[in-house]
């Protein structure tokens, strides 16, 4: 998925000092004694965490290398990981723990050492790391990078924290907050706005009564998932109980089982496959057909569409107008016979260009991303609703071109990694009020035919459209929507399957 949103910085990364010292004190602070021995596990997890609220990194980019660079040992990158995703998962609940403990607002702490407060508040009240090792280590940390006085200050912001539980601060932060909704937010660490967009979700689905165990299965570290490509691989085991290529990583490192097949085994989610399976599903697959997907980057259901496509002998094209994701789809694609185009451009512009060519068209619009907050949970706290405003027009747009490249009886598989109803049901019914020569498919039967096994797709209540939507509580799975869409054959204005 391209994310097209634009990218901001919190306030926490711009610059603001702890304590409101002034220039000069900085100017002192500067004049540092010795380097304090910090353990690489944590000194990792702070450099992340920094390149996360510097640089709007994101940490499963950026972690890996720095785990690898840092050269730690597996427990110690075990720690680093969990140091890092904890902290990014629960990021609001603690700066409001740390804002209470040191009686002045986040925004006035300097960046740095609220990264490394955050780090310990973390350890000190979700983890068994012994109190005593969280604070010294965190205060080191803190008199490296900036200083005898904020160590000091992050020193005794610290030891109040440890003078009450976690369950204490939990409870003295919720006090404050002004509605339900606020105190929701702080008790499940997703902002209020995620919150509501989540309940509606569930409530076009009839199961709002399921929202508090969804905000537990995004705030829940996920399994890593493998992709065996068909017909180059064969999934291993524990299989998965939908997409008949996905299967869990054994002992969960996927590096052996992936650098030993060349590529034809990959790390992805298995509702990543199940959208891309149910494309090809969707009719009977013809010999000579042309593919594109349209917003390929970074190139994981590009790989399982060219290996499909490889097997029917099927065109496919690909298309990502990021150039460091075009590359990214490039490398994907090394694993899987034969050539598959891939375009840099914008993918309007690419499908408008294109009528009427393609007989299937992956559109994994640019979105949100809040279906993955699992993966990326600190895409929580750095997007926001104007994020959803500045991406709908663009997703009508690409959808709109993909179903003008269409072939009379084509089908566009519109997908999104977020479930947002402005950026999935909002999206493909705004196309449809214009559109009298597409009509919309059963996805939900499209992903029931491909799955293993039952799989519980629950329709949308308002209306009764074909969507699906899957969710990481009740299928262990990102919260994928899919829609498929089709252009009619001229003996054919049913919407019905060829």
């Amino acid at each position: 998925m391209s994310d097209a949103g634009r990218n901001r910085r919190s306030p926490q990364s711009q610059g603001r000092r702890p304590d409101g010292r002034g220039s000069g004190e900085r100017r002192r602070d500067a004049q540092r004694g010795p380097t304090r021995t910090v353990q690489p596990a944590r000194l990792v997890a702070f450099d992340v965490l920094r390149a996360v609220a510097a640089t709007d990194a994101y940490a499963n980019l950026v972690l890996p290398p720095a785990i690898a660079e840092a050269r730690l040992t597996a427990q110690d990158a075990a720690l680093a990981t969990e140091l890092t995703y904890g902290t990014l998962r629960r990021l609001g609940t603690y700066d409001a723990i740390i804002a209470a403990a040191a009686d002045r607002p986040t925004d006035s702490i300097d960046p740095a050492v609220l990264d490394a407060l955050r780090l310990a508040v973390h350890q000190l009240l979700a983890t068994r790391v012994a109190p005593h090792a969280a604070v010294n280590e965190s205060v080191n940390l803190v008199a490296t990078v900036s200083g005898r006085g904020a160590a000091s200050f992050a020193n005794a912001v610290l030891r109040r924290i440890t003078r009450e539980s976690g369950t204490a601060w939990q409870e003295r932060i919720e006090e404050q907050a002004r509605s339900d909704d606020e105190r929701l937010a702080l008790r499940s660490a997703h902002p209020v706005w995620v919150i509501r967009a989540l309940r509606r979700a569930l409530a076009a689905e009839g199961r709002v009564d399921e929202l508090d165990a969804l905000l537990e299965a995004d705030n829940a570290s996920p399994d890593v998932t493998l992709v065996a490509l068909p017909g180059l691989a064969e999934p291993g085991e524990p299989r998965l109980p939908y997409a008949p290529t996905a299967f869990a990583s054994p002992g969960g490192d996927p590096r052996g089982p992936v650098e030993a097949s060349g590529g034809t085994i990959r790390v992805q989610d298995e509702g990543s496959q199940l959208v891309a399976l149910a494309l090809a599903g969707a009719r009977p697959i013809a010999e000579g057909e042309r593919w594109l997907d349209l917003c390929a980057g970074p190139g994981g259901k590009t790989a399982l569409l060219a290996a499909i496509a490889h097997e029917n002998d099927v065109q496919l094209e690909a298309n990502e107008v990021v150039p460091v994701r075009a590359r990214l789809v490039r490398k994907a694609l090394r694993a899987v016979p034969g050539e598959v185009v891939v375009h840099e451009q914008d993918g309007r512009a690419l499908a408008a260009s294109r009528p009427g060519e393609f007989d299937r068209i992956l559109v994994d619009a640019p979105c949100t991303g809040l279906g993955a907050l699992r993966r990326r949970p600190e895409a929580r706290w750095r997007k926001t609703p104007a994020d959803v405003a500045e991406l709908v027009p663009l997703q009508v747009e690409l959808l709109s071109a993909a179903l003008d490249a269409l072939a009379p009886g084509g089908i566009v598989a519109y997908v999104t990694c977020s479930p947002h109803l402005a950026e999935t049901t909002g999206v493909v019914q705004e196309v449809l009020r214009t559109r009298s020569d597409i009509v919309e498919l059963d996805a939900r039967a499209a992903v029931e035919d491909v799955a293993r096994s039952p799989i519980d797709l629950a329709a949308d209540g308002r209306r009764g459209t074909g969507s699906a939507q899957l969710w990481p509580h009740r299928h262990g799975t990102d919260a994928m929507f899919l829609a498929l869409l089709k252009r009619p054959a001229a003996a054919d204005t049913s919407g019905k399957e060829d």
